[in-house]
């Protein structure tokens, strides 16, 4: 199964879960690509009806708007019954690591909103400890950016800020920002706390830690897709 394959029959395997009538949150990236692809075609085949979303990146609306799939905005409705996104990490506890793709704001905006919130990945993102292979995105307000550093550097991260494909300047994000990338030589020995201090710090708008907000991960590998609860749930 190439990669291509796995992310598809992951999103499959969470579309499963859409009724007709429901209100998702839709997520951003390389798999949920594949969601919106077919949602869009079971929506015009009439398998599923009604289904609209909030999308979570400006890409992911126009993705929805050439798919066919109704849009909603999440103001009108706060309460989703379903949010489905990728992840960059997953660990045991189905605790994530996202942003990679400079979304993270809106999309745990999202998934808080949401009844429930699945994760759809390939077996690559598993990891025993977050922090291990993907940097841990910190969107930050442009203003005094670099004012940031000596903090996430004493929280014993090797902060680098996100360029533009090429390198031809900052990435900025939908909401005007820019991101530190963040990496910990050993991992994020405790994420909660880490987080809680990130929340906690003006000028940080958010970071790409969602802990307790995944329900279930459907996870591909070459043999199926394994699908994984989060332990308390």
């Amino acid at each position: 199964m190439s990669i291509d394959q796995a992310k598809e029959a992951a999103a499959l395997a969470a579309l499963a879960e859409v009724r007709s009538g429901m209100k998702l949150g839709l997520g951003t990236g390389s798999t949920v690509y594949w969601l919106l692809l077919h949602l869009g075609r079971a929506l015009a085949s009439g398998t599923l009806e009604k289904v609209a979303g909030v999308p979570t990146s400006i890409d992911t609306e126009r993705r929805c708007r050439e798919f066919g799939i109704p849009l909603l905005e999440l103001a009108d409705h706060p309460v989703l019954d379903l949010a489905i996104d990728g992840a960059d990490e997953i660990n045991p506890r189905l605790d994530l690591i996202k942003g990679l793709g400079g979304a993270l704001l809106r999309e745990k905006m999202v998934a808080t909103a949401a009844q429930r919130f699945l994760v759809i990945a390939d077996e690559s993102k598993l990891v025993g400890r977050l922090g291990e292979k993907a940097p841990l995105p910190v969107e930050v307000v442009r203003f005094a950016a670099d004012s940031h550093l000596p903090f996430l550097r004493s929280a014993g991260a090797n902060p680098t800020l996100r360029l533009e494909k090429g390198g031809f300047g900052p990435f900025v994000t939908d909401n005007s920002a820019v991101i530190w990338d963040c990496r910990f030589e050993r991992g994020i020995p405790d994420p909660l706390a880490l987080g809680s201090s990130l929340d906690a710090r003006p000028g940080i708008l958010d970071h790409g830690l969602f802990l307790g907000l995944a329900d279930v991960a459907y996870v591909a590998t070459p043999l199926g897709v394994r699908v994984l609860r989060r332990p308390d749930c």
